[in-house]
């Protein structure tokens, strides 16, 4: 079965948030465009609910950027 839009933005997101600390970067860059992507995207056949936490994900990702 094929996971959907949110649950891919899900998976990347807290893969993201796992190894953001291991990252170089510039590939780190890079994860987090793709991440931000796939939040986007997720947007577009989400839920209500889904679309919260997308946006507490939007929040993380923005926050994790600051900080570097």
């Amino acid at each position: 079965m094929e996971k959907n839009l949110f649950q891919q933005a899900k998976e990347m997101m807290t893969n993201f948030t796992n190894t953001n600390q291991q990252d170089h970067q510039g590939h780190n860059m890079q994860n987090k465009e793709a991440v931000r992507k796939a939040i986007q995207a997720a947007y577009n056949d989400a839920t209500p609910e889904e679309k919260q936490q997308l946006q507490q994900f939007e929040q993380q990702l923005d926050e994790k950027i600051q900080l570097h």
